[in-house]
């Protein structure tokens, strides 16, 4: 078993409080050489635990460390080596991309030239481009062809697929997978949970500040069934049911797998299990 101290990040009771949100006592580990889904409703603490990690937003309590590196201590050696991409991400919005690059380059000694013009021609970005004049996507686009040139070994990804049509997302999950197999460590955070069921390993499910599940992918999904029903919910479903949600002609619900013996089922995608869940959580 690998010692805490060689986890790619290791989190420990992480807190950051605001008049109406509480990130409680967060703890957890990125098993090196996985990708690791980040799953939570709009609000329940993603980018908040993100942003934390690496100080852009000041924790009240907690440690975070990198390859047993405290991030406090280390923290420009550890931000040389970690690929960090957000949805929010702001750049100079009249400064051509290859200006803003060479400005970026500066600060990364393992630069990779060869790999920024690769997917610059990957996702059809032109140099001479200013953020200005970019979709969303194509922002996020540029944000990950530099957080994929410098050398990184863990990746920090908060919603990179966000804004991105069916295929460009397809190619960044192989993207994703192609690192995985470098021996790359990433957490994706997002909502679109299809693209985690099509590469990620293990999952973290944040919940109105709160870590309710941290383990395999297969084992978190094979934990739930989906009932199916017509009309009402009968009452032996209510009294075990883990939430229920509307469609067209009756209900799904979502059971605990030893619960659901004797009972017409189906798997359960992830999507249905988080809704189903939160649904749960906004009726108790």
């Amino acid at each position: 078993m690998m010692s805490q101290t060689q986890w790619p990040l290791s989190v420990r009771n992480l807190c950051k409080t605001y008049p109406e949100f509480r990130l409680e006592n967060l703890s957890f580990d990125l098993r090196p050489g996985l990708i690791t889904g980040f799953i939570g409703r709009n609000g329940a603490g993603k980018t908040t635990t993100l942003n934390t990690l690496l100080s852009f937003v000041k924790p009240d309590s907690g440690d975070v460390s990198f390859s047993g590196l405290s991030f406090a201590e280390h923290e420009q050696e550890i931000r040389k080596k970690i690929g960090f991409v957000s949805a929010g991400m702001t750049y100079y919005t009249r400064k051509p991309l290859r200006v803003i690059t060479g400005v970026t380059r500066q600060f990364y000694p393992d630069w990779e030239q060869e790999t920024y013009e690769k997917y610059m021609r990957f996702f059809q970005l032109s140099g001479d481009k200013t953020p200005a004049e970019l979709s969303n996507g194509m922002k996020i686009k540029y944000a990950l062809a530099l957080a994929l040139s410098h050398g990184a070994d863990l990746f920090l990804l908060d919603e990179p697929t966000s804004g991105l049509d069916p295929i460009s997302r397809e190619e960044l999950v192989e993207i994703f997978l192609n690192l995985k197999e470098e021996g790359k460590t990433i957490l994706f955070s997002t909502h679109i949970t299809s693209d985690l069921e099509k590469c990620a390993d293990r999952i973290l499910f944040i919940r109105q500040g709160r870590l309710m599940a941290d383990e395999a992918l297969d084992t978190f999904r094979e934990a739930w069934r989906i009932a199916e029903v017509s009309g009402a919910i009968p009452p032996e479903l209510q009294a075990v049911s883990r939430g229920a949600c509307r469609v067209r002609d009756g209900y799904t619900v979502l059971l605990p797998k030893e619960q659901a013996s004797g009972t017409d089922t189906r798997e359960a995608t992830l999507e249905e299990i988080m809704i189903h869940l939160e649904k749960e959580a906004e009726e108790a």
